[in-house]
């Protein structure tokens, strides 16, 4: 079955926010795993505006689910993964200054870059994924640079799924297809929800893994964390 990654990035711009410790960093993860999620995925960026790198650090020891941690590869990010060995680096080409990602690699013109990566994680025993559109060439290059696996930035089927969610999820089963047959692993990430979840995965059901954040989060300010989790897993469901 497809996991759940639950990204915990809103709960401490909560936190940081007001100061101090209000939500616990470290008792949410907890609380997500214990609900049912497969993994905890964290995105820290440089000014720290949500998850810190103190955070990213604590994180490690106490999880006990795939831990998955994205970011842009500058040098810090690079050595605070190289540090912390996580489960899964996911590399995303972000401005220091981007409020959040919305669009993905050009593996073909950065191929060099992201192989050295690639390599350099992969003898530290990380597994690698890319941040990719659905976009076959971009799936063949990042299947070159070794990476095992890319997430597919989704928001573009996120956006089309109310009007035509055939239409809106065609390019992706087409880039899904190509990752198959390349032997990559395919993750998946970026305003899936409730409302599109489910149907993204009828049509992709080989995705290994999506990463939830936001709207997970919204989400569990009405119904609960426990019962949302819950139902986001319900969508994963063959």
């Amino acid at each position: 079955m497809t996991k759940l990654s639950v990204n915990i990035n809103k709960v401490a711009t909560i936190r940081n926010a007001r100061g101090g410790n209000n939500p616990d960093i470290l008792q949410v993860a907890r609380d997500c795993e214990s609900f049912g999620a497969d993994g905890i995925t964290v995105h820290p960026r440089p000014d720290e505006r949500h998850i810190r790198y103190n955070d990213v650090i604590s994180l490690k020891p106490i999880l006990t689910t795939e831990f998955n941690i994205e970011g842009y590869p500058q040098k810090s990010f690079v050595d605070l993964v190289k540090l912390v060995r996580p489960t899964q680096v996911t590399l995303v080409p972000d401005s220091p200054d981007q409020l959040t990602s919305n669009h993905g690699w050009n593996t073909k013109e950065y191929f060099s870059l992201l192989s050295d990566l690639v390599s350099d994680f992969n003898e530290h025993g990380i597994r690698t994924s890319l941040f990719i559109d659905a976009d076959p060439e971009m799936v063949e290059y990042a299947a070159k640079t070794g990476t095992d696996r890319i997430e597919l930035y989704t928001e573009p089927y996120a956006s089309g799924y109310s009007k035509d969610p055939s239409t809106a999820i065609a390019p992706f089963v087409e880039a899904a297809c190509v990752a198959k047959k390349s032997g990559l692993g395919l993750n998946a990430g970026h305003d899936l929800s409730l409302e599109n979840l489910a149907y993204y995965h009828e049509q992709i059901p080989w995705t290994d893994e999506v990463s939830i954040g936001h709207a997970l989060i919204c989400d569990a300010l009405y119904l609960g964390l426990k019962e949302t989790i819950r139902k986001y897993k319900e969508c994963l469901k063959i």
